[in-house]
């Protein structure tokens, strides 16, 4: 057996995400073959001393059946329908599959919003080392059934990468219909499989678009390759393929493509501003405040702002904007909303003269801020 990327082979915990379209017939429903031969290889590696999550897609696909549904819903109401009917039957099938293993697994079903909220984030933290020290294979997904287009990851791709942080897994598989990322389209001859991407600069003249079956999930290529670039520049390396390969990958052969690691584990705050906050206003930067805070990593002062929109309080995260109103970064914002006209284009020493040493502080302090 040839070991090319033995940080994947060692890894102690290891998040594996699948998508909807990996664990369906063509007609959509869920396919018992496919379930087997994934938790065959998860188990091999669980039974190998490693510690395995699993972030597995499904739900609706797996309600659509019985609600005698032919498509993948487009609406909320009714895709959060199908989860509920879909989520049981999903876990359902994994646990019998894992337990001819000798394996039990735990469901924990996430939101945005709980890695959002501190309390929520750290519950989940928790919940999830616990099910791993008790020998046990958590199965996440999102939790279709009561997230809204507000608070919802938009794809498993970006959970299973936010999921490997939150756990601090050292390494991270997504699994898909195609068995890598291509420099064209896979179904045209003359494509070629990427075999390393070492940074954001590797992908340059690689066009990542959507792939996979008709119809059943909501991930494309393109949203593996954001998740990876996502886990990897938290210093968690990533590889890309198919789920016929999940056993070579997860054995650290060379499947799929693979992405180095880039940067550092950040800390969890920023890693909830940068990937899973929503920002609950925005404000408008002048030329000299966008220098400051993208070139010289300073924190966003009064006098920078011209412009503010949103209902938001002290606490908050908010975006920060040019004068075009492209978004820059995003912070943890110091004031309310209807505060910041009174402190626009004003120095925190008059601020302070004028209302009190409360007000001699930043909108955003550059320890809550993340350039995007």
């Amino acid at each position: 057996m040839t070991v090319t990327r033995p940080d994947v082979a060692a890894s102690p915990r290891t998040v594996v995400k699948i998508g909807s379209s990996s664990l369906t017939t063509p007609d959509g429903a869920i396919d018992d073959a496919r379930i087997a031969a994934l938790t065959a290889a998860l188990a091999a590696r669980v039974h190998g001393g490693g510690q395995v999550l699993l972030v597995s897609s499904g739900a609706i696909a797996a309600g659509m059946a019985p609600l005698g549904l032919r498509k993948r819903p487009r609406d909320l109401a009714t895709q959060q329908a199908a989860a509920s009917v879909g989520q049981g039957l999903l876990i359902a099938r994994y646990t019998a599959a894992f337990a001819a293993h000798g394996l039990g697994t735990g469901q924990v079903l996430l939101t945005a919003d709980d890695l959002m909220r501190r309390g929520h984030y750290r519950n989940a933290q928790r919940t999830l080392d616990r099910l791993l020290e008790l020998g046990m294979v958590p199965v996440i997904n999102e939790n279709d059934t009561v997230a809204t287009d507000e608070i919802r990851f938009g794809d498993n791709d970006r959970l299973a990468a936010l999921v490997a942080h939150v756990t601090r897994a050292s390494a991270l598989i997504l699994l898909s219909d195609v068995d890598g990322l291509y420099d064209g389209d896979p179904r045209k001859d003359g494509a070629r499989r990427v075999e390393i991407v070492t940074g954001p600069g590797d992908l340059a003249h690689v066009r990542a678009g959507k792939t996979g079956q008709g119809g059943v999930g909501r991930g494309g290529m393109s949203t593996k390759v954001e998740s990876a670039l996502i886990a990897t520049a938290a210093g968690i390396p990533t590889v890309v393929t198919s789920a016929a390969q999940a056993a070579a990958a997860l054995a650290g052969q060379p499947a799929g493509t693979y992405f180095a690691a880039t940067g550092q584990r950040p800390r969890t705050r920023l890693l909830w501003l940068a990937h899973a906050a929503v920002a609950r206003g925005s404000l408008k930067l002048d030329k000299g405040a966008v220098d400051a805070v993208v070139n010289r990593h300073a924190s966003l002062l009064p006098a920078g702002i011209i412009g503010v929109a949103g209902a938001f309080d002290a606490g908050d995260p908010v975006d920060l904007a040019d004068e075009n109103d492209a978004v820059v970064a995003r912070g943890l914002v110091n004031y309310d909303a209807k505060e910041i006209p009174g402190l626009m284009g004003r120095s925190t020493r008059w601020l302070a003269s004028k209302l009190g040493q409360e007000y001699e502080r930043e909108v955003v302090h550059r320890d809550d801020l993340v350039i995007l």
